[in-house]
C-alpha cells in the first residue's frame, strides 16, 4: 500500500488532535508546538479511548479519560495506567497534503 491523503496541513490547529480513519485504521494527527506533524494510533492502550479527544502538551498526547500520556515521537506511554505503546506512523508532507500509509510504522 502507499501513503494516502489524511488531511491538509493547513487544517491542523496547533496542539489540537485530529482524528482520521484510513483503511479502517483510526489515527490521531497532531501539529505540536514546534510545528511538527505527528501521527499515532488513536486508541489508548489502557482503556480503548480515542486519543484524539485528549490533550497535547509539548511532544505528548494525554488520554482524557485516565491521564496516560503518550510520546508523539515513539508512541511509548510515559506514565500509568497505560503500559503498552501506541503505533506511530510515518508522515509525509506533499504541498499542503499530509500523507500517511496506515500499514507503515515509523521506526523509533
Amino acid at each position: 500500500m502507499s501513503a494516502q491523503r489524511a488531511c491538509s496541513a493547513s487544517e491542523l490547529e496547533m496542539d489540537t488532535p485530529l482524528r482520521v480513519e484510513l483503511d479502517g485504521v483510526a489515527i490521531a494527527i497532531v501539529r505540536d508546538s514546534n510545528d511538527e506533524i505527528h501521527a499515532i494510533g488513536d486508541r489508548c492502550t489502557h482503556g480503548d479511548i480515542s486519543l484524539s479527544e485528549g490533550f497535547v502538551e509539548g511532544e505528548t498526547l494525554e488520554c482524557w479519560a485516565h491521564g496516560s500520556r503518550f510520546s508523539l515521537i515513539t508512541g511509548q506511554p510515559l506514565n500509568l495506567p497505560a503500559y503498552e505503546p501506541v503505533p506511530v506512523y510515518v508522515v509525509q508532507i506533499d504541498g499542503d497534503d499530509v500523507l500517511i500509509d496506515p500499514t507503515v510504522l515509523k521506526e523509533v
